[in-house]
């Protein structure tokens, strides 16, 4: 089983962003799962890599080309994969991934996880969807999606799918 996991190519202001995803990371190696991700070095996804690879975890990156300079690719991986561009991107980590989970992270984290939702709504997968909510961050998000589902915007029923988890033993029990 391997878990695409969405989080930011920065560590963002707060440590406690970088203790989660190393602890998310760890937790997924120690109970056998593999981790799909952007492939960085850098920010959480570096943390989340570093920590998964230390516990003996396998992890896969997917990085475009292009962003070499930005995301510095990580170079201890079990598999690093080079894409043309960020559509690439998304597409290989999806076909390579059983589920979803976004750690703290920016618009790019935004983007991978609303995609990923969009195409569960478009039926191109059935996969679970989390976010790791550490500390509230992800507070404003489900608010809104709260209310887009009261305005009629979003069906309740595609509304859970996105499920809210703590850490990654909480997520893996979404699959009990």
């Amino acid at each position: 089983m391997r878990v695409a996991v969405f989080c930011g190519s920065s560590a963002g202001r707060e440590s406690r962003y970088a203790a989660a995803a190393a602890d998310f990371g760890r937790q997924l190696a120690e109970a056998g799962v593999g981790i799909v991700y952007g492939g960085a070095s850098v920010g959480l996804m570096g943390v989340l890599a570093d920590a998964a690879l230390a516990a003996g975890g396998e992890v896969v990156g997917v990085i475009p080309g292009g962003l070499f300079a930005a995301e510095v690719p990580h170079q201890g991986l079990t598999r690093l994969q080079v894409v043309a561009t960020m559509h690439e991107r998304k597409a290989v980590m999806a076909s390579l991934a059983d589920a979803f989970a976004a750690l703290p992270g920016g618009l790019g984290t935004l983007d991978e996880l609303f995609e990923i939702l969009t195409w569960r709504q478009l039926g191109l997968h059935s996969k679970p969807v989390a976010v790791v909510d550490v500390d509230g961050f992800w507070d404003r998000l489900t608010d809104m999606l709260d209310g887009l589902t009261a305005a009629g915007f979003v069906p309740p029923a595609t509304r859970a799918w996105i499920a809210r988890v703590r850490d990654a033993g909480e997520f893996l029990r979404l699959f009990d």
